[in-house]
């Protein structure tokens, strides 16, 4: 009789153990989560996070989205014909030329402080 007495003794404490743990780990996720999500806004990280819900974007940047707008682009329905082909390849003329008006990309100038507008040092 004593045995069993013993034995669902423990049996309590096991359950009030783990009562206990799972309190204590919860309480300790919160707590954590709640550390980040201010050092998160503190540190101004929140405001450059664009995948949240809600990010409105800055006036300049829906600017550049309308500049991109004006660009060539196909019809999302309708044929394909030859009126449309050679607007293409003009419009893909125009890039090969801005392409071909750029310096030799692997050349040691392009890559010189100049070409980025960095003054010279003086020793």
């Amino acid at each position: 009789m004593e045995e069993n007495k013993q034995t669902k003794e423990k049996m309590n404490r096991g359950r009030w153990n783990l009562v206990i743990l799972g309190v204590a780990a919860t309480v300790i996720a919160a707590v954590t989560t709640g550390v980040s999500l201010v050092i998160y806004h503190n540190s101004g990280d929140i405001y450059l996070d664009r995948s949240r819900p809600g990010f409105l974007p800055d006036e300049e940047e829906i600017e550049e989205e309308t500049e991109d707008d004006e660009e060539f682009s196909f019809s999302k329905t309708g044929p394909i014909d030859l009126t449309v082909l050679e607007e293409y390849l003009k419009e893909l003329q125009i890039e090969v030329e801005a392409i071909d008006a750029n310096e030799k990309p692997f050349e040691e100038k392009v890559l010189s402080d100049e070409s980025f507008g960095i003054p010279k040092q003086e020793e």
